[in-house]
């Protein structure tokens, strides 16, 4: 139901887009956002985005990273500027509507140092 895109092998200050594709209407979700799993880590929230348009990020990437939305297409963006080493982890895709939560398959961002 999620089809999340646009990893790769980057450079440290570099930046990518990530893309969520959802299969449904993203409007009826309460939440969107991303989390991100590093070799030998938990798995961790990078970002929210409610319907209602508030936003929430992790520390490590503040300032760097934007989520947003466009309802018309379905899909969820994260945007990553000044990429990190740190940062190199599988990117999943979530999604809540009511007590549901959803996953989309991992794409894996790779930041060279």
């Amino acid at each position: 139901q999620l089809q999340a895109s646009g990893g790769g092998l980057v450079q440290a200050g570099d930046s990518l887009s990530l893309s969520c594709a959802a299969s449904g209407s993203i409007s009826s979700m309460n939440l969107m956002g991303w989390y991100r799993q590093a070799p030998g880590k938990q798995r961790e929230l990078v970002a929210l985005l409610s319907n209602s348009g508030s936003t929430n990020y992790v520390d490590s990437v503040k300032g760097r990273f934007t989520i947003s939305r466009d309802n018309a297409k379905n899909t969820v963006y994260l945007q990553m500027n000044s990429l990190k080493p740190e940062d190199t982890a599988v990117y999943y895709c979530y999604g809540m509507r009511r007590s549901s939560n959803y996953w989309g398959q991992g794409t894996l961002v790779t930041v060279s140092s």
